[in-house]
């Protein structure tokens, strides 16, 4: 039987990985309700977008938000650019959030919780890691996936997604005398199992054809059955488009710079997230991958004796 710790403080390090950093809330929800004080939190790409969310304090006003998102919802957040930078500005999203006072303005020094958000600098080469200024600044340089959203210039460089160079920043955490080391790994190899969730009546949809062929394409695009496991690759129906490769590649990218992370800091407790529950865009599965967190960390905090 492991032996149960009497210590009460976690430094929490939440990894990068699209949508399925929605888990990290669970995960935060597990940890705090079984008692326990996170004290301090490095997150790379959405770890530290939820991590910050966390340690201002509006990580429930998130929450309440993007449970209630779905694809229409998301259509209508994404501002598509033509340029060659990214497809998505990632403007619209983030004013939104804005709006509904879900991003404070507040800069990192003031936060209650010490809190680093990593991001790579691609003209440099070099991590940056922000643990002072602007928490908004800080956020949205850490998720700027390549390709994707385009890239923030700062300080003579040009800033992209955390992930590229450290997806999970365990190097990065602050930590004390008296803590333990939790990680969350969103690029993990496990197999995936949905979690348990209450039937919900939905209202029935009416969209127009215009709308109606917009989901399809999300689908078509971004939908996770083009990223769950293949088990028959030389399948000569299988076609990997656009997305399907820059997806897999950087996930492969991330899973080997991860395993190495944990090899060197190996963390009190891992939690491990499957990168088949989800794919990158589908923030439409909040509930779910909310209640997917939290049954990962409490196997894993059990499993630990914690």
């Amino acid at each position: 039987m492991a032996k149960v710790s009497t210590k009460k403080n976690i430094a929490l390090v939440l990894s990068s990985g699209g949508a399925r950093g929605l888990a990290h809330i669970g995960v935060i929800d597990e940890i705090t309700e079984r008692g326990y004080t996170i004290t301090s939190i490095a997150g790379s790409s959405m770890g530290a977008f939820v991590g910050g969310l966390y340690a201002s304090g509006n990580i429930d006003k998130f929450r309440e938000w993007v449970i209630n998102l779905d694809k229409l919802k998301i259509f209508n957040l994404i501002d598509f650019t033509l340029s060659s930078q990214g497809f998505i500005r990632g403007e619209r999203v983030f004013e939104k959030m804005r709006k509904l006072k879900i991003i404070p303005e507040i800069d990192i020094e003031n936060l209650p919780i010490r809190y680093i958000a990593v991001a790579a600098d691609i003209i440099n080469n070099k991590e940056v890691a922000f643990d002072k200024g602007n928490l908004y600044k800080a956020i949205r340089a850490s998720i700027s996936i390549p390709n994707v959203f385009t890239p923030i210039e700062y300080d003579g460089g040009i800033l992209v997604d955390g992930g590229v160079l450290n997806p999970m920043p365990i190097n990065k955490v602050l930590r004390s005398n008296n803590d333990l080391l939790i990680a969350v790994d969103l690029n993990s190899l496990v197999s995936y199992q949905k979690p348990s969730l209450p039937k919900k009546i939905e209202p029935e949809a009416i969209h127009s054809a215009k709308v109606t062929k917009l989901i399809k394409k999300w689908d078509e695009l971004f939908s996770s059955h083009h990223y769950e496991k293949i088990e028959k690759p030389t399948d000569p129906k299988l076609k990997l488009g656009y997305f399907d490769i820059l997806t897999r590649s950087i996930q492969l990218m991330q899973s080997k710079l991860t395993e190495q992370t944990i090899e060197t800091y190996p963390p009190d407790v891992l939690v491990s997230i499957s990168k088949y529950s989800c794919s990158v865009f589908e923030f439409y599965k909040g509930e779910e991958m909310i209640a997917y967190g939290r049954e990962a960390c409490k196997m894993a905090m059990d499993k630990a004796g914690l």
